[in-house]
């Protein structure tokens, strides 16, 4: 298992793989609009175009980023945690010339920037936080999630019946039942993504300790956003990372764990006012 903090395999974390965020950022970066940074990670099993509707809402304001992690990148086959995460996160903005951002993370995306805050405090002038959680996995969602990644691992490939649980763990009733669509067309890239890629992002974080207590030490406004249909992360789930950051708690109607996918429109209201009050 892989320990937060420490490099992945005793790699160091001028490794090839953070190398690959200084030195060809156009290929896993969508960069749009001038002023000051926004960078967004998407979560697990997405890619940086689920940040589409917000790089559409936010771009005439702000320089906005959105990135590939390591999963979807040709470095997807060695191990890694959310602290390796982090540290290609901070090269890609040393790439844009730029002191520091507003971070916003989906998910896995919100878990690597808690570790970013920890690691590179006086590179953030915010965190945007969207269905995404402090806490642990519970023991029963991590032998859950364990077993499906290393029956992935075995087969070779990902399997139909491990797609249609993702389907409805990351998209909300409503979206499956009003714009089946847009999960069919998540689905179809599933099936692409090899099978090491998916056993090392969901690894990566799987068993994070909890960072309940830490968030104590992170001084930078925060904004917390929730699909109210939430199934992978109950929207309970992330009361504790708002009140720890005195942040603002927005939940968001019809939509499930891809809220900023699914019900785009209150989620770049919500993130558009507090990047009013940030900059």
């Amino acid at each position: 298992m892989v320990r937060e903090g420490e490099p992945s395999d005793g790699r160091s974390t001028d490794d090839r793989a953070v190398q690959r965020y200084h030195v060809r950022p156009e290929t896993v970066a969508t960069d749009r609009g001038e002023g000051s940074l926004v960078v967004l990670c998407h979560g697990t099993f997405m890619d940086r175009t689920m940040f589409d509707p917000q790089i559409e809402a936010l771009s005439d304001d702000y320089r906005v980023v959105a990135y590939d992690t390591r999963a979807r990148t040709d470095q997807f086959a060695t191990s890694y945690d959310l602290y390796d995460l982090a540290d290609d996160c901070a090269a890609l903005i040393d790439t844009k010339g730029i002191n520091s951002c507003a971070l916003g993370g989906m998910s896995m995306g919100g878990f690597m920037a808690l570790r970013f805050a920890e690691r590179y405090p006086e590179r953030l002038d915010g965190l945007i936080f969207i269905d995404s959680t402090a806490g642990p996995h519970p023991d029963d969602e991590i032998e859950q999630y364990r077993s499906m990644i290393e029956a992935t691992r075995e087969a070779g490939e990902v399997q139909e019946q491990y797609v249609d649980t993702v389907k409805q763990l990351l998209f909300g009733n409503t979206t499956l039942r009003e714009n089946p669509e847009l999960a069919e067309m998540w689905m179809d890239r599933w099936f692409t993504y090899p099978a090491e890629a998916v056993y090392h992002e969901v690894n990566s974080w799987l068993e994070r300790p909890d960072f309940t207590a830490e968030l104590d030490d992170i001084d930078v406004p925060a904004l917390v956003i929730h699909g109210e249909e939430d199934l992978a992360l109950d929207p309970a789930r992330s009361d504790s990372l708002a009140a720890r950051l005195n942040a603002r708690h927005v939940t968001i109607p019809n939509a499930g764990h891809s809220s900023n996918l699914e019900n785009p429109e209150p989620v770049n209201e919500a993130i558009h006012e507090f990047l009013e009050v940030v900059y």
